[in-house]
């Protein structure tokens, strides 16, 4: 009588699926969800940010079939609320390029001689307390900012130049560069400290001294992180409204003087944004082709920004 052996085969069955296949399989799954997720959160900054676009060139287009845009560029007038209307976004454009000015004389200069400090000079406690004061100085809303330059700030330059007004633009911009220096520093400082330590090693080795390592090594190696820095502080300078709205005076004035009261573009749209004018007015059409022109200047400061890092950035 013959008997039959059974060989098992070491293969799972047709259709069948080993517990480690099915695991497998499960975290394909999971990954592929959470990679799902990721995307939809970067998609969120993309679509708002076209939606934004979207929405300003769609009121704007309604604004320029009503107002000729030579008109709009090279008016030398502000008066969209009055009887004889003028569209000259040119005064915007100066209270703005003016207050922006003096911010940045302000805030560059500090912004990097705090930025060389901390990352060259400073001993490690005094760089973890100094720091996170600093950060605190940017979080301070903005509209203490405005009341500061125009309680205290403004008084005080008075007294240096008697003339001064008490809404000018000068004291509005000194106080929007001390908002901006912590922005400046703590990027400009975060490129210092990433400049590999054998590039100081090698300065000190040819006999430099640390102001002259600081100075001739680390910044232009750190150069196109200190330039991102600058232009995140003047997209900074170029949005600001609480600051202007509160101690600039709002009026609109074509001129570059900063001792002057003057009107930006951001003060502007604050203005009428909160005032009783109807939806669909001209008036209130003018809120977009402002916000359409800020924008504009806000992305050439970006590309500027972009090109600056691409062209100084240093491969280590």
């Amino acid at each position: 009588m013959s008997s039959i052996v059974t060989v098992e085969s070491p293969f799972p069955a047709v259709g069948a699926v080993s517990d480690r296949l099915r695991r497998r399989a499960s975290r394909h799954v999971k990954e592929r969800v959470i990679e799902f997720v990721l995307f939809g959160a970067a998609l969120v900054s993309v679509f708002t940010t076209a939606a934004i676009v979207y929405i300003l060139a769609k009121e704007s287009w309604v604004f320029f079939q009503q107002v000729p845009l030579s008109d709009f560029l090279f008016d030398t007038q502000w008066t969209p609320l009055f009887d004889d209307a003028h569209f000259g976004i040119m005064v915007l454009l100066s209270g703005t390029i003016t207050s922006s000015a003096v911010a940045l004389l302000v805030a560059i200069p500090l912004g990097t001689v705090i930025a060389i400090y901390l990352s060259e000079f400073a001993p490690f406690r005094v760089r973890e307390i100094a720091k996170p004061f600093l950060e605190l100085l940017g979080g301070v809303p903005t509209i203490i900012y405005g009341y500061f330059a125009l309680v205290f700030l403004t008084p005080l330059l008075q007294k240096i130049y008697p003339e001064l007004p008490g809404f000018n633009l000068l004291s509005a911009g000194i106080v929007m560069g001390i908002m901006i220096i912590p922005y400046v520093a703590s990027l400009s400082e975060d490129a210092m400290r990433a400049v590999p330590m054998s590039l100081r090693e090698g300065s000190y080795a040819m006999g430099a001294t640390r102001l002259q390592t600081a100075l001739k090594v680390v910044t232009p190696a750190a150069f196109s992180g200190i330039a991102s820095a600058y232009i995140l502080g003047i997209s900074r300078a170029v949005g600001e409204t609480m600051i202007l709205a509160v101690s600039a005076g709002m009026q609109p004035n074509l001129t570059f003087n900063p001792t002057e009261p003057g009107a930006t573009i951001t003060s502007y749209i604050v203005q009428v944004a909160l005032g009783d004018l109807p939806h669909g007015s001209i008036g209130y059409q003018t809120i977009f082709a402002a916000g359409l022109s800020l924008m504009l200047m806000t992305l050439v400061f970006n590309l500027l920004g972009y090109w600056l890092r691409r062209k100084y950035r240093e491969v280590y």
